[in-house]
């Protein structure tokens, strides 16, 4: 039994030995990664201040009525392109025809008084001129004493009398000349009174909202209608106050419309009333002539303002997991994981605000599955 038992316990051993698993390889004993990396660098870049604004047309119109009247027919709607002159609603006008009417008839009347009046001008010259000429005779006559002083006098007073009643002729040839002018006035007045009832566009473009139907009394100066010139925008965007001096009107800016697309525009009006509630002064862009532009739509302004030292690495390093920022920097042959904070981007390069230093040696492009503490090879 004592041999037995003995030979049991070598076997024993053997059997624990053979169940345990072979020993793990400790991390250190990878072999290196070959990277490649380049030197975070303090470079000069433009000094760029952002802002977004809003996309508005150059030119926009609120259309409304000059007078008081219903609305019989609106004959566009919302988003309808319309020509210049083009006649957009139409008011009830009635009444302004019955008064274009009496205009009408009023200087109608004077007119026909005319030739009565010229005829009474014609026939006070013609009595005119046989006094004259009776006068005249009269006169030899008297000169030589063939006549009386009474036949004289009546002569003379037959004259005065001919020339008064060709002046009292003219004179009402001339009021009716003015009452005819006074009646053409009238028409017209009425005519452009009458007018007033067809409204019609001031220029071409788009119309972008309309607040009046059919039957809506509308009132002088109420909004009816508001039109867009078509194909002229600019963008209107906040300035900080401290900004103020450092920009102009022509400046050149670089605009992004919708986070897509991005123009060269310039700086056409700058508004340098500040705002008291936001301490800033508005900037308006002129944008060029692009299809499918609205209004209302969001744009981002850069300003370039000089330029500014700053460190900056290739944005193909920089590893973003949510809100959080990282690099891969090799230090003694070993990756090292380096938060920073990102600032500005510009083409394939992105400033370093914080985490790194200039020299330091930042692994780019970063191999896959690549971690931090791995052992690396730095290679050219």
């Amino acid at each position: 039994m004592t041999k037995t038992f003995l030979f049991l316990i070598p076997l024993l051993v053997w059997i624990t030995g053979c169940s345990q698993a072979p020993p793990e390889r400790s991390p250190a004993s990878a072999p290196p990664i070959a990277v490649a990396t380049v030197a975070a660098a303090t470079e000069t870049w433009p000094s760029i201040y952002e802002t977004t604004g809003t996309v508005r047309a150059r030119e926009s119109a609120v259309i409304s009525a000059k007078m008081m009247g219903y609305v019989r027919e609106v004959k566009v709607q919302t988003g309808d392109r319309v020509r210049e002159g083009q006649p957009l609603i139409t008011l009830d006008a009635r009444d302004l025809d019955v008064n274009s009417r009496r205009a009408e008839a009023a200087r109608e009347e004077v007119r026909t008084s005319v030739p009565e009046a010229d005829s009474a001008v014609a026939a006070a010259k013609a009595s005119l001129d046989l006094a004259q000429a009776t006068f005249d005779r009269m006169q030899l006559l008297f000169q030589k004493t063939s006549i009386s002083n009474q036949e004289f006098d009546e002569a003379s007073a037959k004259l005065k009398a001919a020339i008064a009643a060709l002046e009292m002729a003219q004179a009402r040839r001339a009021q009716l000349n003015s009452k005819l002018a006074q009646a053409d006035q009238e028409v017209r007045a009425t005519q452009v009174t009458r007018s007033y009832a067809e409204v019609v566009s001031p220029f071409a473009g788009v119309v972008t909202a309309k607040s009046v139907d059919p039957g809506v009394l509308a009132l002088p100066g109420a909004p009816m209608l508001t039109l867009e010139r078509e194909g002229a925008f600019r963008l209107e965007a906040p300035v900080e106050e401290s900004r103020l001096g450092a920009i102009r009107v022509g400046q050149p800016v670089s605009v992004t419309l919708d986070g897509e697309r991005t123009v060269e525009a310039r700086v056409s009006e700058i508004v340098p009333a500040v705002d008291p509630a936001s301490r800033a002064f508005t900037v308006k862009i002129d944008l060029p002539s692009l299809p499918a532009l609205r209004s209302g739509v969001f744009g981002r302004a850069a300003f370039q303002l000089g330029s500014r030292p700053l460190l900056a690495i290739p944005s193909g390093a920089l590893t973003e997991r949510g809100q959080l920022q990282s690099v891969l920097v090799a230090e003694n042959g070993i990756a090292h994981t380096r938060l920073i904070t990102a600032g500005q981007r510009v083409k394939d390069r992105v400033e370093v605000l914080s985490g790194l230093t200039a020299g330091e040696m930042v692994i780019f492009p970063v191999p896959p599955g690549l971690s931090d503490g791995a052992k690396v090879e730095v290679r050219p």
